[in-house]
């Protein structure tokens, strides 16, 4: 994620990465409190008022995270009522981005019960939502391959989940040998790490600093 360059490029990703990540901002408003509605309007505007604002001239390697510079700036935005009716008002109810918050109460619903802080489920849903993109690119790639239904039966073995009978149960299931599962799992692990550290790329400024926001998000998911 580069902080300098030209501007119309450096808008751009930010707007992208808002439209990949603005689930956890929502789940940060609704254990706040926030109702459906307001949590919704709260999100909209304050991503609307950050590419307003051309907050990405903001976005310095001293930043460090998208993560942690996306929460930063929220909190400031919540905290500033003033601000964010003025912003509600400049902006007139404009979308810049579509964002699918049809589906946004639905998946709060499954978000634990249990007491957990904003902070905690920003976190977590921010890890998870990383894992998700990453398995739908490579599934997208095996399907291109005619290979979606193998990927499915190999995706629990990738994640640490052993499914019942083991590697030669999904061996039985593929009419292969269990060998060639477990080579088959090897390279897809491998595949997923490669594009888990470059999809995590995109969310910080420093390329130095990938493998301490992996860890970060690993003792996020493990909280």
């Amino acid at each position: 994620m580069t902080a300098g360059g030209d501007d119309s490029k450096a808008r751009a990703a930010l707007a992208k990465l808002c439209e990949m990540y603005w689930y956890p901002l929502y789940a940060y408003a609704r254990r706040r409190g926030a109702d459906p509605d307001d949590a919704r309007d709260l999100t909209q505007g304050f991503l609307t008022s950050l590419l307003e604002r051309r907050d990405f001239e903001s976005l310095r390697r001293e930043r460090g995270s998208f993560r942690a510079f996306l929460l930063a700036s929220l909190k400031h935005f919540l905290a500033n009522d003033a601000a964010r009716r003025l912003t509600q008002k400049r902006g007139g109810g404009t979308v810049i981005f579509p964002l699918a918050f049809d589906d946004a109460e639905g998946r709060y619903s499954f978000e634990p019960a249990e007491p957990a802080t904003p902070e905690s489920l920003y976190e977590r849903r921010w890890a998870l939502m990383i894992i998700e993109r990453v398995l739908a690119h490579l599934r997208q790639d095996w399907e291109g391959s005619g290979r979606g239904a193998e990927f499915d039966e190999l995706k629990a073995c990738l994640l640490g989940e052993t499914p019942d009978g083991g590697y030669a149960a999904v061996a039985e299931k593929l009419n292969t040998t269990e060998g060639a599962v477990r080579t088959a799992v090897h390279r897809l692990r491998r595949k997923f790490q490669a594009r888990l550290r470059h999809d995590i790329a995109e969310t910080v400024a420093d390329p130095a600093g990938v493998e301490d926001e992996l860890n970060y998000l690993i003792r996020a998911l493990n909280a």
